[in-house]
Parts: structure tokens; C-alpha cells; sequence
């Protein structure tokens, strides 16, 4: 004689066996994505360049090619910001989705001659409320314009590698390195970088943004 099971008891243990499927699965694994979040000026918003010609555009698409396609960069830049406002807006411009940041501050405040002891003061809060998330931390240096002589230079060029110094960060020493004052990579203004001078950046600021990148995924590994 044969035994067999009713369609409705079938059902029920087809749908019993799917279940103790499921919760015997290993867990899917998480999304190895990372995001790097660029707070700056500017320089970083892409001042008058055309869509996908900005620093964090450009900077995805050359992390890309060098075999880091999961990491996306996210364009945090606001045309015209000095340190203290990065610093008002850090909260919400460096969300709980970031895995590391590049700080790109101080241009505006050197252009503007701000009190660099205030400069200062604002770039140490930065890097160490983002510390205290446990954020990797890429700072890229700025000097002043020579127009604002000696004196104003002594004091605010130092800053950052000073700060990078004393808080263990992935350091740049200079943001503009290899496109500054030539009119050739620069707009009408000389100060902001077309396209190709944005390029220039990118090539010189990719290996460090690659150190940044293996502090994030350190952190990462650590804490699973």
C-alpha cells in the first residue's frame, strides 16, 4: 500500500523545510562598500566645472581604475566655506553612513586673512569630533597667499601639518600641489582649478586617499 501525504499537509512541510532552509543559511554578507565623505570648499563642490569634473567625481572615478570600485565618494563640498563653517555644519554634512573623510578646509580663511589661531581651532575640533566616531581621517593642507605676507604665512601655514602630526592623520601638505598659479589649470579667477587641473590633484592625492582607504577597511575588519 502506498502512503502519501494530503496537498495540504504537503504544502505545510514544503513551507516548514523552506524555513529551517532559510535559518540554517549563513547570514548574507554585509556590503563591503566604503564611503569616504569630502567636507570642503570649493575647491572640493567643484566651483563652475561641469558635472562629473569636480575633485570627489573625479577622485571615484581614478579610485575606480586603480581597482577600488567599491569605494564611493561623496561630495560634501560648499562653495565659499571657511573652517568654522565646516565646522557648523559637520554633523549633518558627515553623516552615520561615512566610513572616512577628507577635510579640505582653510582656503577661504586664508583668502579672507581670518586669525589663523582660529583656523586652527576649528580643524582641531573637526578631527576630533570625527575621531570620536572613530572616523579615518585624510587632512589636506592649504597655504596662504604670499600677498598676505610673511608674517601671516609663518603662522597659518603650519596648522596643518601640525595637526596632522599630533593626531596620527593621513596628511597632503598641499591641496593646490602642481595646479596653484598656473593659468593654465585655473579658471579666469586663478584660484579655482579647471577639469584638467582637478585631474592633477586627483593623481597626486590618490595614494594617500589608498592609505585612507586601508585605515577605513582596518577599522572595519577590527570591528567585526
Amino acid at each position: 500500500m502506498r502512503y502519501g501525504l494530503s496537498g495540504p499537509l504537503c504544502k505545510l512541510f514544503a513551507g516548514a523545510a523552506l524555513l529551517l532552509a532559510l535559518l540554517a543559511a549563513p547570514p548574507a554578507q554585509a556590503s563591503d562598500e566604503l564611503t569616504i565623505v569630502a567636507l570642503g570648499d570649493s575647491l572640493t563642490a567643484g566651483y563652475l566645472l561641469g558635472p562629473g569634473e569636480g575633485f570627489p567625481e573625479q577622485l571615484g572615478r581614478a579610485l575606480a581604475k586603480a581597482g577600488h570600485d567599491d569605494v564611493k565618494v561623496v561630495n560634501a563640498g560648499v562653495s565659499g566655506d571657511t573652517t568654522s563653517g565646516g565646522l557648523a555644519r559637520l554633523d549633518w554634512a558627515v553623516g552615520p553612513g561615512a566610513d572616512a573623510v577628507i577635510v579640505e578646509l582653510g582656503a577661504n580663511d586664508a583668502l579672507r586673512a581670518i586669525d589663523p589661531e582660529l583656523t586652527r581651532r576649528n580643524l582641531g575640533e573637526i578631527v576630533s569630533r570625527l575621531k570620536a566616531r572613530g572616523l579615518p581621517i585624510l587632512l589636506a593642507g592649504m597655504y596662504a597667499p604670499p600677498n598676505l605676507g610673511r608674517d601671516y604665512g609663518g603662522e597659518f601655514n603650519p596648522i596643518f601639518a601640525e595637526l596632522a602630526e599630533r593626531e596620527g592623520l593621513v596628511f597632503y601638505p598641499f591641496f593646490l600641489e602642481g595646479v596653484a598659479a598656473d593659468p593654465a589649470l585655473n579658471l579666469g579667477d586663478g584660484i579655482h582649478p579647471t577639469a584638467e587641473g582637478v585631474a592633477i590633484i586627483v593623481e597626486g592625492i590618490l595614494p594617500d586617499v589608498e592609505k585612507l582607504i586601508e585605515r577605513a577597511r582596518a577599522k572595519r575588519n577590527a570591528a567585526n
